[in-house]
């Protein structure tokens, strides 16, 4: 793809990776009482987290995951999730906590409840190479000229409709679906988070 994209900063735009845990008190009796910690995530944001050739979930959150079951004397189940049902699944109990590079809005603070930031990261923009000479800067993609894409519901969307409201945006499932969508040259730009891009770019 190096030959395909060139990144750009995306200027304000500040995310949190964090835990996210339900607002009641009783959850890490139930954990120790069932024996294990349940962790819903979205196996699909490298370098969070991301499936394996042999279907494992592998990754940053998984391994810092693992860390705190060595520490609470019980074992880790990894609970994949579709991101637009990850808070749901907490908040009906099918796991404990959500561990995937989840920022901290007011939004989703209304419904559960966010631990200490353990990442800070910004977004990104991956743009056609061929319009390097053109846009210098995220803000001059704010044009209706311009067609960019995000995924669904997360930051990246709500940066591309804040600080370009002027540009075709169109949002995606998932984030290969929206990068995808630049390196086939039917999209201008990827608005993301920093370390998702890096690894696409590299």
């Amino acid at each position: 793809m190096k030959k395909i994209l060139v990144a750009l900063g995306l200027a304000s735009s500040v995310l949190f990776t964090l835990l996210s845990i339900p607002a009641h008190a009783d959850v890490l009796n139930d954990i120790k009482k069932r024996g294990a910690l349940r962790v819903c995530l979205e196996p699909a944001y490298m370098p969070f987290e991301i499936t394996n050739k042999r279907g494992e979930i592998i990754g940053f959150d998984p391994d810092l995951a693992a860390l705190m079951v060595k520490e609470l004397g019980v074992r880790l189940e990894l609970v994949s999730t579709a991101w637009d049902g990850i808070i749901p699944a907490l908040l009906t109990d099918k796991c404990d906590l959500i561990m995937s590079g989840m920022t901290i809005t007011e939004e989703r603070a209304q419904k559960i409840d966010f631990s200490n930031p353990y990442m800070v990261i910004g977004q990104t923009v991956l743009l056609r190479k061929d319009l390097a000479d053109k846009v210098k800067s995220y803000k001059d993609l704010n044009n209706a000229k311009y067609k960019i894409t995000s995924k669904l519901g997360t930051t990246g969307e709500i940066a591309a409709k804040k600080y370009l409201p002027k540009a075709n945006y169109s949002s995606f499932e998932t984030e290969p679906e929206g990068l995808m969508e630049v390196v086939n040259g039917k999209a201008d730009a990827f608005i993301y988070d920093s370390p998702y891009n890096a690894v696409a770019i590299g």
